[in-house]
């Protein structure tokens, strides 16, 4: 990354941290993937039941493998051969894991989380459940208001899902929303984070790359 791209991006998540400890929610950032691995650590205690909600950020990361490491009681929704039934049942017991592991579609300036779901269990486990949320979050995913947020979602974040899921809708095939009715639209469930109530339960750490959509 060029250095002067990535000592912007450093103020925007100095910013962004700041505005989220406004709002109760811890921010930090990582370096590098063993500073990731650290906090996490910190947060989450070995032999705490985990489990995560849909995202690539968590795989181009190497979270899904170190929660795969013996180290913590994982949920694990990619374990091959699930059935609909086994996936429905891992989604109902992470309301009562320890820690709970996503992304965000986009984080405000502000300190707002944005989030658009299909099912819902992802943003359904951020809101309430889980003792502890941990996100991880790359600087692309900044932006500076909601109105942004909401854009994003629309040009970046759903055509290029619904491409990845190979689903049948019009943004998985022009690259941009056309807010359809599509049965397999999977923008359905919209969530705003402005607060916490709870001070220590939702962690957001940010790291100076581009991860995820």
């Amino acid at each position: 990354m060029n250095k002067n791209i990535q000592w912007l991006n450093e103020r925007r998540i100095e910013k962004t941290i700041s505005n989220l400890e406004k709002n109760n929610i811890k921010g930090y950032y990582a370096k590098n993937n063993d500073e990731l691995l650290n906090i996490i650590k910190d947060i989450a205690k070995e032999g705490e039941m985990v489990s995560v909600g849909g995202s690539m950020t968590l795989f181009e990361t190497n979270i899904i493998d170190f929660l795969r490491s013996g180290r913590y009681n994982f949920l694990d929704r990619y374990e091959e051969n699930l059935t609909p039934a086994d996936m429905k049942e891992i989604y109902r017991k992470s309301f009562y894991a320890d820690t709970y592991f996503s992304s965000v579609n986009a984080i405000t300036e502000e300190g707002e989380i944005f989030n658009v779901d299909g099912n819902g269990n992802r943003v359904a486990a951020m809101l309430y459940g889980p003792d502890k949320v941990i996100l991880i979050v790359g600087a692309n995913k900044i932006v500076k208001n909601l109105d942004d947020a909401v854009n994003r979602n629309k040009s970046i974040s759903g055509p290029a899902n619904a491409k990845r899921l190979n689903t049948a809708t019009p943004c998985a095939k022009v690259g941009y929303c056309m807010d359809c009715k599509s049965e397999d639209r999977i923008c359905c469930e919209y969530t705003v984070i402005k607060r916490q109530r709870t001070a220590g339960r939702m962690h957001v750490i940010f790291v100076n790359d581009i991860l995820g959509f």
